[in-house]
């Protein structure tokens, strides 16, 4: 599970909300500043949480009808999400740490 999972508007519901374990989906653009400065550290949570979490990735140019179906409004924005409930919703790149205590939270509930 260690690599990033790259949803689309078919594979949303059974990679998101059938996930057994709590997910982080990842609201970005390929031109969008922030969220190329939040890249690699989204890379470095599918790895460190490999087989804990699951981390998702949704490009909005690509996956439009995502992005309006869950009320993106602006990027970069990320779901903490749990037995299919969105529990947590972030806009803007933070750092590493305060993203792991976000995922650290949803593994221990």
């Amino acid at each position: 599970m260690k690599d990033i999972v790259y949803l689309t508007d078919e594979t949303y519901e059974s990679e998101v909300m059938g996930a057994e374990v709590p997910v982080l989906v990842d609201f970005y653009a390929d031109w969008c500043g922030p969220c190329k400065m939040i890249g690699p550290v989204i890379e470095e949570l599918a790895a460190k949480y490999e087989g804990k979490a699951k981390i998702c990735k949704i490009n909005i140019d690509e996956q439009r009808k995502l992005a309006i179906a869950n009320k993106v409004m602006s990027i970069p924005t990320l779901f903490f999400i749990k037995d299919g409930e969105v529990k947590e919703r972030i806009s803007g790149a933070l750092p590493q740490n305060v993203l792991e205590e976000k995922l650290d939270a949803l593994i221990t509930i």
